[in-house]
């Protein structure tokens, strides 16, 4: 099994765990750097704008222990029925632009059942912010 397989196959695993309550729809992320894996599921809060995405807890877990680079990030919404249409299955904007914050621009966004992608694809025109240092 290659390192999308594994990265796939955990994030599915990590959906499992996700606390999902009033969507019923649960998505577990993995993502790598170099050798180490982080995963993170979405986490709903009865006050929705308190929601967080797999995505993001998976990147901000990595982010915490004080790795930077990510290489690949692996996404899986367990509880979308087959056939489910593609944009179903897609990370939302705020998880896009967290991905373009720490995401090289040619690591590998792969979407379970959907296919593998790049951020110039899924975002591409992302908003940064270029901050000159002070002296």
């Amino acid at each position: 099994m290659g390192q999308r397989e594994i990265a796939i196959k955990m994030a599915r695993q990590a959906a499992e765990n996700a606390y999902a309550p009033y969507s019923n729809f649960r998505v577990g992320a993995t993502i790598r750097c170099g050798d180490k894996y982080f995963s993170g599921v979405n986490i709903e809060n009865a006050s929705y704008g308190l929601t967080i995405c797999a995505e993001r807890v998976a990147i901000f877990s990595a982010i915490a222990l004080g790795h930077k680079k990510i290489d690949e990030i692996a996404v899986a919404c367990i509880d979308a029925p087959d056939g489910a249409p593609a944009n179903s299955l897609m990370p939302c904007g705020a998880c896009r632009q967290v991905m373009a914050e720490f995401l090289d621009e040619n690591a590998k966004i792969m979407i379970d059942r959907v296919g593998v992608f790049n951020m110039k694809e899924i975002l591409p025109v992302a908003f940064t912010l270029k901050c000159e240092s002070v002296d």
